[in-house]
């Protein structure tokens, strides 16, 4: 680990060069053995990226050294240059890289990954690299901790909605421990990025309060000394703009947009190494990386604290379940004053009811405004960096607007707690823009993510208390309007103090012989009060919650199968949410029965959830008369 702390030598400048020269040749040979990538850019970067893994505090021997800095790569496109300086600088093996880029046994993918040392985080979505090292760089404060982020970006990246969130939130948060690099070679796949989309680099970053500074992006000198002012300054977030050139190093290839993802045709490949003055061993190469056994790395997520989660409490009374979710938020950061937890909001503490905990721990909370997709990354950074991350916004935002952010946190496989609110038609008034009827669906193809649905306000209570003690990504539901306390047919509460909430296990609510109706979170109690009403004309419906909704367990499904008739019943549509679930697995598993969907199947309109449940046939009358017809 060299630092930044002295100038750069001119030895130490002439080692680089040779790196340099070295890395451009492995980058054209890799990309041309794969037939594909990304060299252009990868040329224009490779000399920042050398600059900052030879000299940040990390080394091959500290890739997990929870002091060292973090370097996160945005436009992860430019893997090949990436690759090729970590391989120069010892941290991955250099012919396991250039035999398998791009080839489907091998960690060293098409874009950047985790998995391979000295990577932080995936990238490949542009826009997101400047919102995660914000994460990065919370993670260093609220665990006391002293390292610096860097986040190396693309100048086409820049005209991103998202990057303007992170600039704004970095400066709000006084995040200075944060140094941004953007290699300015002015092309982009479709041409110049004057004609593509213009947009003003540096007057956006001192807009938002940054320090700007701008060198030539291919002199170690001026890059190390400009890195240097950067991490001197410690009143500002800065943002160092770096004139470079795309193809850099290969006459033919400079400034030309066709080689910002083509590899080099054979004899343009031969024409290219010659000119680097590197021999073209490509055919000795493949020769003996047939049968190269390739190294294979694996993620690494700093641990998670443990949480003392407190004691569940009871509710005897109807209850808001965000109201529910708030006050365990308060009894966390009571019994846990010390532990790193952070929670984001984005202009909906008072709805979410995340302002108790900002109360408690202001300097945990976050509250970034109107900026979802921003949060969504950050947050995910934040949580695979040893805190224990909570996000909670309203459903449409908090899924339905950042599903891409979502997913790139899966594939980082991050650690964050997502509360959705205002869920489903029972949002009311606020009308079909916000009623969001789709996120189990969203969250089935997160292969990571888990979802959970309480029924009740006790529920809740132990569902929020299990969640925040797990590792992993989850997603909780909670509904808008207040539920009613569960109880047993003989009046104890069916979540009561000796409940202990298992992840995909169903709860018998109500047994029954004729048919069996699965249910979660609001329409709970409009489905008890059909049985209700089944029950006084003589048929025996079995009413079954299903907390999550995902992942329904076998016994409970096998048992229902037997009726003869499963009922599905939800404020989501059914062909992506507890319906599609419950008809899968009894496909799969050959099971006999009829099964009936009922759910939503257009876009509602704006009045209390009430009256919108009986217009689309969500309520109480409604679920009978589907049961009867299919008896």
């Amino acid at each position: 680990m060299h630092g930044f702390n002295e100038r750069i030598s001119d030895s130490e400048i002439k080692k680089l060069q040779e790196f340099a020269r070295l890395c451009r040749g492995d980058i054209i040979k890799m990309t041309t053995i794969a037939g594909s990538g990304h060299p252009g850019g990868s040329m224009s970067s490779i000399d920042i990226y050398l600059t900052l893994y030879a000299h940040a505090r990390i080394s091959p021997d500290a890739v997990h050294d929870i002091s060292r800095d973090r370097i996160i790569v945005s436009h992860g496109h430019t893997s090949p240059g990436v690759y090729a300086c970590l391989a120069r600088l010892g941290f991955i093996d250099h012919d396991d890289l250039l035999y398998s880029f791009r080839k489907a046994d091998s960690p060293y993918e098409g874009h950047i990954e985790r998995n391979v040392p000295g990577v932080e985080w995936t990238t490949g979505n542009l826009g997101q690299g400047l919102s995660a090292g914000c994460g990065f760089a919370l993670a260093a404060r609220l665990q006391g901790l002293d390292y610096h982020t860097f986040v190396v970006m693309s100048d086409g990246e820049q005209a991103k909605g998202q990057v303007a969130e992170a600039r704004r939130f970095a400066r709000k948060y006084a995040i200075n421990a944060l140094t941004v690099i953007i290699d300015h070679n002015h092309i982009q796949i479709s041409g110049r990025t004057e004609q593509v989309m213009p947009v003003n680099i540096k007057e956006n970053f001192l807009a938002d309060g940054w320090r700007v500074l701008e060198i030539p992006g291919h002199d170690f000198a001026e890059i190390h000394g400009a890195v240097r002012q950067a991490i001197s300054d410690k009143n500002n977030p800065c943002v160092i703009i770096a004139e470079t050139v795309i193809g850099k190093g290969v006459s033919f290839m400079e400034n030309k947009h066709e080689y910002h993802g083509r590899a080099l045709k054979k004899e343009e490949c031969e024409k290219a190494l010659k000119e680097l003055n590197i021999e073209n061993d490509i055919e000795a190469i493949c020769a003996s990386g047939k049968d190269r056994k390739i190294t294979d790395h694996r993620h690494h997520t700093a641990p998670l604290p443990q949480l003392k989660i407190g004691s569940p409490k009871q509710h005897q009374k109807e209850t808001h379940p965000r109201v529910v979710f708030g006050n365990v938020m308060k009894e966390l950061a009571q019994v846990n004053p010390e532990t790193p937890i952070a929670v984001f909001d984005c202009d909906l503490a008072e709805s979410v009811k995340t302002n108790g905990f900002a109360e408690l721990r202001p300097h945990n909370f976050f509250e970034a405004g109107v900026s979802e997709h921003s949060t969504a990354t950050t947050a995910g950074a934040l949580s695979i960096n040893g805190v224990i991350t909570v996000w909670a916004d309203f459903g449409v935002f908090a899924i339905d607007e950042v599903y891409n952010q979502l997913r790139l946190n899966d594939i980082n496989q991050t650690n964050l707690k997502v509360i959705a609110t205002h869920l489903g038609y029972n949002v009311g008034p606020d009308g079909k823009t916000h009623h969001c009827i789709d996120y189990i669906g969203l969250i089935r193809g997160l292969f990571g993510f888990k979802i959970i649905i309480p029924g009740d306000p006790n529920q809740t209570d132990h569902a929020v208390r299990y969640m925040m003690s797990q590792p992993g990504n989850w997603v909780m539901g909670i509904s808008r309007s207040k539920l009613p306390v569960l109880t047993t047919e003989d009046g104890k509460l069916s979540y009561g103090m000796d409940y202990k909430f298992e992840y995909g296990k169903c709860d018998m609510l109500r047994d029954g012989k004729d048919c069996a109706i699965f249910t979660y979170g609001p329409v709970v109690p409009i489905v008890l009060s059909a049985w209700k009403k089944l029950k006084d004309e003589g048929i025996k419906a079995a009413v079954i919650n299903a907390p999550c909704p995902l992942d329904v367990d076998q016994g409970t499904l096998e048992r229902a199968a037997h009726t003869g008739l499963v009922v599905t019943c939800e404020d989501h549509i059914p062909t992506t949410g507890l319906g599609s679930t419950i008809a899968n697995l009894i496909s799969l598993n050959s099971l006999t029965t009829t099964v009936v969907q009922i759910g939503i199947g257009e876009y509602g309109s704006s009045d209390e959830h009430v009256n919108l449940y009986r217009k689309y046939g969500l309520d109480v009358d409604a679920v009978v008369r589907r049961v009867k017809e299919h008896l």
